[in-house]
C-alpha cells in the first residue's frame, strides 16, 4: 500500500455506476482513505449528514438529483463542503456550471489515479484549487 500525504480522511463518493463506485473504493482505499458511497443525489444528501466527509467526489449525470444540483443542495447543508466533480460528460460549459455551484474542481473522465490524488490533497491542504 502506497500512502501520501494527504489531510483529508473521508471521503464521500456519489456515482450510481456500481462498477465506478468500486473502483473509486478500491483505489482510495488502497491509499488509506476511508470511502463512504451513495450512489444517487438524495442518498448523497444523507450520508454527507451521517459521515461528514472532508471531500466529496461528485458525478453529474445520475437518475433524479443530477451532480450540480446535488453539490447545490451540499453547501447549502454545509457551506464548508470540498465537492469534486468527476465526470465522463464533456458538454461545452459544464466545467464553468460546476465551478458556479460550488465545486472545487472538476476532473473529466478518463483520469489518472495521479491526478485524482493530486486534486484530493490540494483541496484538502488549500480549501480549493485555483482556477
Amino acid at each position: 500500500m502506497r500512502k501520501v500525504n494527504r489531510m483529508a480522511e473521508n471521503i464521500l463518493v456519489v456515482d450510481d455506476d456500481a462498477g465506478v463506485q468500486k473502483m473509486f473504493k478500491d483505489v482510495l482505499e488502497s491509499y488509506d482513505y476511508r470511502v463512504v458511497q451513495a450512489t444517487s443525489g438524495e442518498e448523497a444528501l444523507e450520508k454527507y449528514r451521517e459521515s461528514k466527509p472532508d471531500i466529496v467526489i461528485m458525478d453529474i449525470l445520475m437518475p433524479g438529483m443530477d451532480g450540480v444540483k446535488t453539490t447545490k443542495k451540499l453547501l447549502n447543508q454545509d457551506k464548508n463542503a470540498k465537492i469534486v466533480v468527476v465526470t465522463a460528460v464533456g458538454k461545452p460549459g459544464l466545467e464553468k456550471s460546476c465551478i458556479k455551484a460550488g465545486a472545487k474542481a472538476f476532473i473529466k473522465k478518463p483520469f489518472k489515479i495521479d491526478q485524482l490524488l493530486k486534486t484530493i490533497q490540494n483541496i484538502s491542504k488549500e480549501g480549493g484549487i485555483k482556477w
